[in-house]
């Protein structure tokens, strides 16, 4: 009597305990998910009202020194990616306080960093010796391997949005990192690189400083503010993004950083949007007004009702959707310039 011939799925099986020590998988049983159809990111779209987070920055204050935490930050996590430091797979951001009197000493790190300033005027910036004044809705970058500090002479609180490329660094275990011996020596003027480059004008014989990022690290709010206004005054809207303008790196015309893009955007009052979806998902920050955010993933339909300082994530490839009653301005960065790069971005205009 013949035994009973053994099951493909036992045959499989077997084959799959036995390779295993020598470190083999079969691609055949995960092909799917590594080469998917679509994204299908595990982030999710995600809201953090300011009004909500702020009390912990304050108690976060009074329970840890700057010169304790070197940089008292509370990190948005992404709720799918608790554990992980990051608010997408690719992009980390924190809100970063500083109280009056303090100091941040120097350091600089291969993580390239921008600082988008939320609550509170007199704080400053410096990077590579030179200070800016921080204001709120000014944006400001600190360049891979420039060394940066940071202190206050305000008379309260000033809170700041950290996004930085940490995850993309971490996936290349390409991150270094220094410390300096306290503050940053003064060697140029404050608003020297604007004065260099940010008028439609560059040095003659001046190399960009900082390699492949922009050579101003201060882009002031009140600039930016006055390019949405007249264009919206003066100009068509367009239906999915209002008016939308992206941060130039005036050396090369691409982004500020080479990991990062940034973008304010203005919805005017009684904006009514329709949807889009990106594969570069976006960190946003809103500067002033209020509106509503439609994200929607498969089933799964969110609605956010947003105001000023609020802050949140719209993961790769979520479908969104802008409403504003009484108008809204808007600063988002992702990784954009890396899939720009690689090739791999994609947006969809849906009507």
């Amino acid at each position: 009597m013949n035994a009973e011939m053994p099951s493909a799925t036992d045959v499989r099986r077997a084959l799959y305990d036995d390779m295993a020590p020598h470190h083999l998988t079969p691609l055949w049983e995960v092909l799917h998910a590594l080469v998917p159809r679509q994204p299908a990111s595990p982030c999710v779209a995600a809201h953090w009202k300011y009004g909500e987070v702020r009390p912990f920055l304050m108690r976060a204050g009074a329970a840890i020194t700057a010169e304790e935490a070197v940089r008292r930050v509370l990190i948005l996590e992404n709720p799918a990616l608790r554990g992980q430091s990051c608010i997408t797979q690719s992009l980390y951001a924190g809100l970063q306080l500083i109280l009056p009197g303090e100091r941040a000493p120097s350091h600089r790190h291969t993580q390239s960093a921008l600082r988008f300033i939320v609550e509170g005027t007199g704080a400053w910036t410096a990077v590579d010796g030179e200070r800016a004044v921080m204001h709120p809705g000014d944006f400001i970058i600190t360049p891979s391997w420039a060394w940066h500090d940071h202190g206050s002479e305000a008379d309260g609180p000033v809170v700041w949005l950290d996004g930085l490329d940490i995850p993309m660094l971490r996936f290349f275990d390409a991150g270094f990192a220094e410390n300096g011996s306290g503050a940053q020596p003064q060697a140029h003027a404050p608003g020297a690189s604007f004065a260099r480059w940010g008028h439609n004008m560059a040095p003659v014989r001046h190399q960009p400083p900082f390699g492949l990022s922009s050579p101003i690290f201060s882009y002031p709010y009140d600039r930016s503010r006055e390019a949405l206004h007249a264009l919206e005054r003066d100009e068509p809207v367009d239906a999915w993004d209002g008016v939308k303008l992206r941060y130039v790196n005036p050396a090369t015309g691409g982004s500020p950083m080479p990991t990062m893009a940034t973008f304010m955007q203005r919805l005017p009052p009684g904006f009514d949007g329709r949807p889009f979806r990106q594969t570069d998902g976006a960190v946003y920050s809103v500067v002033e007004g209020t509106g509503t955010v439609h994200v929607s993933q498969g089933d799964t339909q969110q609605v956010f009702e947003v105001g000023p300082r609020d802050h949140f994530v719209i993961p790769t490839w979520h479908t969104a959707r802008w409403q504003s009653a009484d108008g809204c301005v808007l600063f988002s960065f992702s990784d954009r310039p890396v899939q720009q790069a690689l090739g791999i971005h994609k947006e969809e205009r849906l009507s």
